[in-house]
Formats: structure tokens, sequence, C-alpha cells
């Protein structure tokens, strides 16, 4: 397998930053180094002192450049995957809608008949339907339904499922968790009104994950702390964020990093078809959105549908907001996410590590997306 260097770079990745070397064996990375070696034989890349990190994860994406995953295109779907390099995403979930199980199974066949040339898929995310129906947001309220486990299977032999996002409080919800866990399936939870001890029930039967924290779910209040305070005050629960300073406050995304660190906050774009795209009229599950300024919005009623948000973007946001150092941020947009869901080998910069890797510039523009060292994107 031939060898690269990536040289002239700054290097960052989990708790690491500094200037130097990546060297890449074929699939790969073998070393990070200070000093570029001397006579070095195979293909040289060479950063011009912008970022190098790892390549980023997205577990909740629904769609962009006009096509979503719920179209159950096969051609939509590479689309998808395959534009997702554009803003340094490496690995994903295709995340799913509030729909029929034909419309989903669908979904994982056409994800089933995806070439690898873009983006990794160890899964699919399902969000919804299992939700409750006073806390739809952009979700359609025609096919919402109580948890089903047989349904999961149903569709997880078609493409593997990887994470289910459920409203815990719904008849079986608690014993749902456990059920998907069983599975090796991430249960999560959102689009509930879970009260703290509903939350709590979950928890003790494996729940850690929270999907779009803060959006869908039962706020902070001194009598009970819901599902906010149950994400703030659980370290261990892991917390998808939409950085895009419209689903979350800038304050909020202080507060949310202050109280639990850059291990348990991961950056999802909950991206849907407009995302890539300019403003106008768009669709999401079937429900009519508006696009303007970015913001995605249903027709009727103007909750927040989805996001136009990429990653590259998010990671951009947070570090501004936060103030916090790189080498933390990134951890976000990487390990973090991986780890959520059990992913190992990705997620770094780190000898024996996929070499899936982004090169930014200093405005957090994507130049180069690699995938296990193939150069699949270059601005």
């Amino acid at each position: 397998a031939e060898k690269t260097l990536i040289r002239n770079a700054r290097i960052v990745s989990a708790g690491v930053d500094f200037f130097g070397a990546v060297i890449i064996d074929g699939t790969t990375i073998e070393a990070l180094t200070e000093k570029s070696p001397q006579n070095f034989s195979g293909r040289i890349i060479d950063a011009d002192g912008n970022f190098v990190m790892p390549g980023f994860i997205d577990l909740h994406c629904h769609g962009r450049n006009d096509c979503d995953f719920s179209d159950g295109c096969a051609e939509k779907t590479k689309t998808i995957l395959v534009r997702k390099l554009e803003e340094g995403v490496t690995t994903m979930l295709p995340t799913t809608l509030t729909l029929p199980e034909t419309d989903l199974a669908a979904t994982l066949r056409s994800v089933a008949a995806y070439d690898r040339s873009g983006c990794k898929v160890p899964g699919v995310h399902l969000e919804g339907p299992f939700i409750n129906p006073k806390c739809l947001g952009a979700q359609n309220p025609d096919f919402v339904r109580v948890a089903d486990i047989d349904e999961v299977d149903r569709l997880s032999a078609i493409y593997p499922v990887k994470k289910v996002t459920f409203a815990v409080e719904m008849p079986g919800g608690a014993e749902f968790s456990g059920k998907l866990l069983d599975r090796g399936i991430t249960p999560s939870c959102t689009h509930s009104a879970a009260k703290y001890d509903e939350f709590v029930a979950a928890f003790r039967c494996g729940l850690r994950n929270l999907s779009h924290f803060c959006n869908q779910m039962t706020g902070l209040h001194h009598r009970d702390i819901g599902l906010v305070g149950a994400g703030l005050l659980h370290h261990d629960v892991y917390t998808e964020l939409i950085c895009d300073k419209l689903h979350i406050s800038c304050p909020m995304i202080r507060l949310v990093y202050q109280v639990k660190g850059a291990d348990h906050v991961l950056l999802i774009s909950d991206a849907m078809r407009a995302a890539g795209m300019p403003d106008g009229d768009y669709t999401l599950g079937g429900l009519p959105v508006v696009v303007e300024e970015g913001a995605a919005r249903l027709k009727d009623g103007g909750a927040l549908a989805g996001s136009t948000l990429q990653i590259s973007t998010a990671l951009k946001n947070v570090y501004e907001v936060t103030g916090l150092p790189l080498s933390e941020v990134v951890k976000s947009a990487t390990s973090t996410p991986a780890a959520s869901i059990g992913l190992t080998g990705v997620g770094e910069l780190k000898p024996g590590f996929c070499a899936d890797v982004v090169i930014l510039d200093h405005d957090f523009n994507v130049l180069t997306t690699m995938v296990d060292g193939e150069i699949r994107y270059r601005r």
C-alpha cells in the first residue's frame, strides 16, 4: 500500500494540537510526528499550515443538496453521502423520520444499495416513529406509533439500525431502551415530554443519549428538571447539539459545554434537503418547509424543521462561542460521537486508527477530505 505524508500541518485531534506531520500507511494512520521525515517515498500532501483533523462524524442528518434519505431513492442517498464530504464528514448515520414502515424500509434499502464512494455508513438512525405526539416538532403526526422492537428488527435486517430516537415516557419506553441495547443499538430520547422520573426509569435500563438536546424535550424547571436537567445533571449522558445559533442560543451552548465538557457533547447537523442549497420552498417528511436566511421552518405553524447546518460550521461556531481550546472542541465532531454509539478506530488522529482525515483552512472551510487514506473530496 502507498504511504502518504501530510506535512506543514497544524494537527488537531482529541487532546492534541501541534505543528507537524501525519504519516499514513495505506488505509491507516502510522504516526504523528513533529518533524517531517527526510527522503519520504510516497505521496506528499502539503497542508500549508492549515488544520488537519480527524474526519467528522455526523450521527443525525436527514439530507442535503435537495435530497432526503426518506425519499428512499438510491441515487439521492448516494448524492448525500458523497456531498457530505464537502463539510469534512467521513462517517455518518443516515437519519429517517416518522413515516410508515414501508417508507422506512425503502430508505434502508437505498442505504444498503450505496456503493461506499462517499462517507462510511456504520448504520442508520431512526428518529421516530416512536415519539410523543405532543412533541412533534417537524415530524408527521399521522405516523406516530408505540415503540415496537419487532419493527426495529425487521428494518435492521435490511441495513443495521445503529441508533433510535424515541420518547421514553410512552408505553413500554423504558424497557424499549434495554431491548435496543441488547441488540447493540444506541437508544436516545427526544420528541418527548418525559418528566425527570420517567427519564430515570429509562436511564436504569441503559439510556445514555439525548437527541438534539433542548429541542422538543421537557425544559429545566426547579420542581421537575425534565430532560434538559437530566442531560446536565448526569455526566455520562451524551447530548447532541445543533450549533447553528438558532436551535440553541449562544449562552446555552456555553452553559452545556461548561457543565458537560466536549467528551459528552456531540455536534450534529440535523440537516434537511435544503442544506447546501439556496433559500426557498422545500419539504421534510412530506410537510412543506420554507427556508429563509438559512433557517428552515414548517410552512404551517413555523416550527423549526431540521437545519441547513454543516458540521464544519457547527465546529467553528462552538469554537467561537465557547472559547475552549480547539483540541477540546474537535472532540464534539469526532471522538465523542464515535464513543456515543460504540464506534472504534475512527474519530482520532492516532496510530492504528483509520486514515479518515480532513484539512481545513483557518476559517474552517474544508479543503480536502480523505476516507481510509483515499482523497474523496478536494475543494
